[in-house]
């Protein structure tokens, strides 16, 4: 692929810019660690739906999806509506739940209602780890796409995208997430479907896509077995599942009513928006089947876009991979100095200094993020790894505290073992027996066991009504 004209790449930079610039000016006002990780918790469903999509939608959900729908065909996007099944159902029984807890600033302050101090120094560990492995793959991500479009060394690539969020997110915090990721929506919402629809008129109209396209691409299961169909779709229901950008996007809202619906809305956009970030990897398939399948997105983009309105593409598709990586980055942050530091210092920390620590540990782990994404280069491998430090093993827990689910630390513990215990051997020793993947069984292994020695210890199972 060439690299864009000059009034592209002038675009982009530009927007670069004003992402900076509006990060700044969003985060002047941070005053402590609480107002640096919620912000002033007044924010409408609207904002809500858009600051999550904004983090969620990140290079997986967007270049991935097109580049898999490119090699197996539709049943990628049918997957991935796992993935909005689960933004539905949080919006409809753990949304209208969040009232109970109206001081967290992190899952770990959520955990530690029925597990202790255990449970929220072991939830703050796995946060950090999940939200580190995440945020390298977008940093290495971001490198590839600068890359690709500017034609920038990957490493340059990874520090220039990089440097601007680490300073946005350690002097702003989430107001400066939030102002961002409602700026990098509104890009990649008008972008994304614009570069679908002029792809679909390159090729000729739907008629023409759907007679180049070969006639597999659009079978129901497509290559993979009804097996691998279903662990793909409860990987994607379960594998993101009540991760801490997103729990902490429940704290931010002016009301439980905002929550849900904002929630919800983010949820249904997702619907569409994986279907119309496919479908570009058809149109790549039709236009050039030869190409690289890595490449779907971009290709398309530098094929039918005209100068101008392709570098206000790229700056978008560049957009859903910073609003992912300053929304893992800050919830690392802060599960950091929240629930690692602060239970185990015989006092917690000063509101200001909570925040300067909270600082602190976001330059630091942006920039140990930098350093693992030049290192390593398979981004998948990473994402695999850091879904397996959450899911099964904080997943069950967290989800019965926030419906109201009694158990104590015991439960909590035996539960995170046998979720370690069985992706372990399902994955390592046994190798995945029949593509069915070892972090379904993870979760599935400690909802039994942290069930049975919930029974067990006679823990009451619902809490007293109006209690935490």
């Amino acid at each position: 692929m060439a690299m864009l004209h000059l009034a592209d790449q002038i675009i982009i930079l530009v927007y670069l810019f004003c992402v900076l610039g509006l990060g700044l000016w969003a985060g002047r006002r941070v005053k402590d660690l609480e107002d640096y990780a919620v912000a002033d918790r007044g924010y409408s469903a609207l904002v809500i739906a858009m600051t999550l999509s904004a983090s969620f939608i990140g290079g997986g959900f967007t270049m991935g999806n097109a580049e898999k729908v490119f090699t197996l065909g539709i049943i990628n996007i049918a997957v991935l509506w796992g993935f909005s099944l689960k933004e539905v159902l949080v919006a409809s029984f753990i949304g209208p739940r969040m009232g109970r807890f109206p001081d967290a600033i992190s899952v770990g302050d959520v955990m530690e209602v029925n597990y202790g101090k255990i449970g929220k120094v072991v939830t703050g560990i796995f946060s950090v780890l999940l939200c580190a492995g995440i945020l390298g793959a977008q940093v290495g991500g971001m490198g590839y796409l600068f890359n690709l479009f500017l034609g920038l060394p990957v490493p340059t690539g990874i520090l220039l995208g990089m440097s601007i969020v680490i300073i946005y997110d350690t002097l702003g915090g989430m107001r400066a997430v939030v102002a961002t990721d409602v700026l990098q929506f509104c890009v990649l919402a008008v972008g994304i479907p614009l570069a679908l629809i002029l792809g679909v008129r390159e090729v000729g109209g739907m008629a023409a896509l759907a007679a180049k396209v070969p006639a597999g691409h659009f079978d129901l299961f497509g290559q993979l077995s009804k097996i691998q169909v279903l662990s793909l779709f409860l990987t994607f229901l379960l594998g993101e599942t009540l991760v801490p950008p997103y729990v902490r996007r429940l704290f931010i809202s002016r009301n439980t009513r905002a929550t849900c619906r904002g929630t919800m809305w983010s949820g249904l956009f997702s619907i569409p928006f994986f279907a119309i970030a496919g479908g570009i990897g058809l149109v790549a398939l039709a236009l050039n089947p030869e190409l690289n399948a890595n490449l779907a997105l971009p290709y398309v983009v530098e094929t039918v876009l005209p100068i101008g309105l392709r570098g206000l593409v790229v700056a978008g598709i560049i957009a859903v991979v910073m609003s992912s990586a300053d929304s893992f980055l800050n919830s690392a942050s802060v599960a950091f100095v929240n629930d690692i530091v602060n239970p185990l210092l015989p006092r917690p920390l000063a509101p200001k200094r909570g925040l300067l620590f909270a600082r602190l540990a976001t330059l630091v782990t942006g920039s140990i993020s930098v350093v693992f994404a030049i290192s390593i280069k398979s981004l998948i491998d990473i994402l695999i790894y850091a879904y397996q430090f959450w899911s099964p093993i904080i997943l069950v827990p967290l989800a019965a505290t926030l419906l109201g689910i009694r158990a104590g630390t015991g439960a909590f513990c035996a539960g995170a073992a046998a979720g370690l215990c069985g992706v372990f051997v399902w994955n390592q020793l046994l190798d995945a027996p029949g593509g069915f993947d070892g972090l379904l069984v993870g979760v599935f292994a400690n909802l039994l066991v942290f069930s049975l020695t919930a029974w067990v210890s006679r823990q009451p199972l619902v809490a007293p009504e109006g209690t935490a």
